[in-house]
This record gives structure tokens, C-alpha cells and sequence, in this order.
């Protein structure tokens, strides 16, 4: 059902597992969320959330609050 849906699924390889690890070592936010925010980095995308933690990385990554 989700491969129906206009989205990507990106594998967690070694590259994005070690900018996820930084992140966390670095910021108070959750590991999933650090993922989250690292492939967002990666790829120089727009991460689009409402969540708080994510101000720890908002001059990092665009952040797009809703």
C-alpha cells in the first residue's frame, strides 16, 4: 500500500546512520527524529514537522512549521 503513495523510502546506510549519530551526540532530540533531520541535510530538502525538537537543528536544515 505505501509503494501507491508520492513518496520515497530511503534505506539507512552507513552515510545517513552517521549523520543521524552525530546529530543525536550533539543535539536533545530524538534518535528517529535525528534521522529524520539528517536525511533532510543529505539531501538539502525541506523538513516539514510541528515538532519542537526540532529547533535544535533549525539553522542546520530548512524547517518548514506547520
Amino acid at each position: 500500500m505505501i509503494e501507491s503513495f508520492p513518496i520515497s523510502l530511503d534505506d539507512a546506510d552507513k552515510k545517513l546512520t552517521r549523520e543521524a549519530a552525530r546529530m543525536k551526540a550533539t543535539k536533545p532530540m530524538a534518535y528517529a527524529d535525528c534521522f529524520a533531520a539528517a536525511l533532510a541535510r543529505l539531501q538539502k530538502a525541506e523538513l516539514y514537522t510541528g515538532d519542537p525538537e526540532f529547533k535544535a537543528v533549525e539553522k542546520e536544515i530548512k524547517i518548514i512549521w506547520v
